[in-house]
């Protein structure tokens, strides 16, 4: 059988194709592909509205969001089943380490702690994590995971975004120290 350069390059997709598909070279491709999220424009931050959120601690207290206002946020809603999520989560760590005493972090999943304590400790993540006791505020509300906000102490939304990103980055570091100074 001779070897053409279409059946090379259709053998090299395949490979390439395969790659993506098999979940941890996904998740690797993912996370390189990720980029700092970008910032909601001033006059497009939305407010969030209904602060009697109340959370299920999983690894931590029971919290209503109303506990909360006057204090920067960082939610995240996420999946261990997600390979996006999955990219996302080791910067979301480093943050987590370098800004839990200043920023509020809210890890938000519909799945159960044990499944949650086995994902956590495969990678080493310590994240307060919940679940939804009632009804999320319908500004936060998505279709797709990750879903990930930045509040302000005001209560508007600064960061909105759907997808994997790099949350480890100069720009998000800078916007959590301003909000929360």
């Amino acid at each position: 059988m001779k070897l053409t350069k279409k059946k090379l390059a259709n053998f090299a997709f395949l490979i390439i194709l395969g790659l993506m598909l098999y979940p941890p070279t996904k998740v690797y491709f993912i996370r390189l592909i990720s980029f700092s999220p970008s910032f909601e424009k001033v006059e497009n931050q939305k407010k969030i509205t209904n602060i009697n959120w109340q959370l299920k601690g999983l690894n931590t207290k029971n919290v209503n969001f109303s506990t909360v206002k006057n204090k920067p946020v960082f939610i995240s809603f996420w999946a261990t089943w997600c390979p996006p999520c999955m990219a996302e989560m080791p910067s979301m760590q480093k943050l987590y380490k370098d800004y839990k005493g200043k920023v509020v972090f809210l890890f938000i999943t519909n799945e159960d702690w044990e499944t949650i304590a086995k994902f956590y400790a495969k990678h080493q993540y310590n994240f307060p994590t919940y679940n939804q006791l009632t009804s999320m505020p319908k500004e936060l509300e998505s279709t797709t995971i990750p879903a990930t906000f930045i509040i302000s102490k005001n209560g508007k939304i600064i960061v909105d975004k759907k997808g994997s990103a790099n949350w480890n980055s100069y720009k998000i570091r800078t916007l959590l120290d301003n909000l929360s100074q």
